[in-house]
């Protein structure tokens, strides 16, 4: 019998099934990927924000990896909420271990603007996760965060890569959604540089469209493919689950992760 590809997330939960975990698990089914997962934390969540945030013990962030990595093998990794500075030291450790593309979307502000990364996490997310990533995925918020590099406009995202290029990931996605505009992500290696332009849906039911992202990424990696072909396959993707994303309660709503099957 056939054996999906093996991705495995490294995130946090978000109760209401938007963004983290259960974002991600949705994304590896929906791309024909065998989602596994270490929950990092557990968060409090819906569609108007972020009410609590608890995060795990080391060990048992390092006993979930185990167990999944020893016996059922990966393909991929896709990191995100970490939540602190031992979180981030903890996981970097057990990525260094693995010989498989790790796609690290540095997850530190909420959708809704809640705090998912301790300030004391940042020099550990620079000196230690990132050069672990085979692609990083930040959006405009975190690259500010991490390099104080601010982007206001397309011509200053090569600035903005080169900044995080500096910490050691091997391509960096700058995700450019933030703009005026219609969206635009630059993905570099320092070398090659690869622009992804598309339709601004007008659509505010957009909760999880990074951690979505981040895991299609991840899924078309694990299937072979390079690392432009994969990110340009994952943008089609989320382009349309945001394009199908709908409402739920009072705030913002999901994308759409399974906008193919309907």
């Amino acid at each position: 019998m056939r054996i999906p590809p093996r991705v495995l997330t490294i995130a946090g939960s978000d109760s209401g099934g938007g963004a983290g975990i259960q974002a991600d698990l949705k994304t590896a089914q929906a791309l024909g990927a065998h989602g596994m997962s270490v929950i990092t934390a557990v968060t409090a969540q819906n569609s108007l924000g972020v009410q609590g945030a608890w995060e795990l013990p080391a060990d048992a962030v390092r006993a979930q990896f185990r167990s999944v990595v020893d016996d059922i093998g990966v393909q991929a990794v896709k990191t995100g909420m970490l939540a602190s500075a031992e979180l981030v030291r903890t996981v970097a450790e057990l990525l260094d271990g693995l010989d498989v593309p790790v796609v690290v979307d540095p997850v530190g502000i909420s959708k809704h603007g809640d705090t998912l990364l301790a300030t004391e996490a940042l020099d550990p997310v620079r000196a230690r996760l990132l050069p672990t990533a085979t692609v990083a995925t930040p959006n405009l918020d975190e690259v500010e965060q991490l390099t104080g590099v601010k982007v206001t406009d397309e011509s200053a995202m090569p600035d903005a890569a080169r900044a995080m290029l500096a910490f050691g990931p091997r391509w960096v996605l700058v995700k450019g959604g933030h703009l005026p505009g219609a969206p635009v992500d630059l993905l570099t290696n320092g070398t090659d540089e690869h622009w992804f332009r598309a339709t601004r849906h007008e659509n505010r039911h957009t909760h999880g469209t990074g951690c979505t992202l981040a895991t299609a990424i991840a899924v078309h990696l694990a299937k072979g493919m390079g690392v432009p072909e994969a990110v340009g396959a994952a943008k089609s993707y989320v382009t349309g689950a945001i394009a199908a994303g709908y409402p739920l309660g009072a705030g913002i709503g999901p994308v759409d992760h399974a906008w193919q099957w309907r």
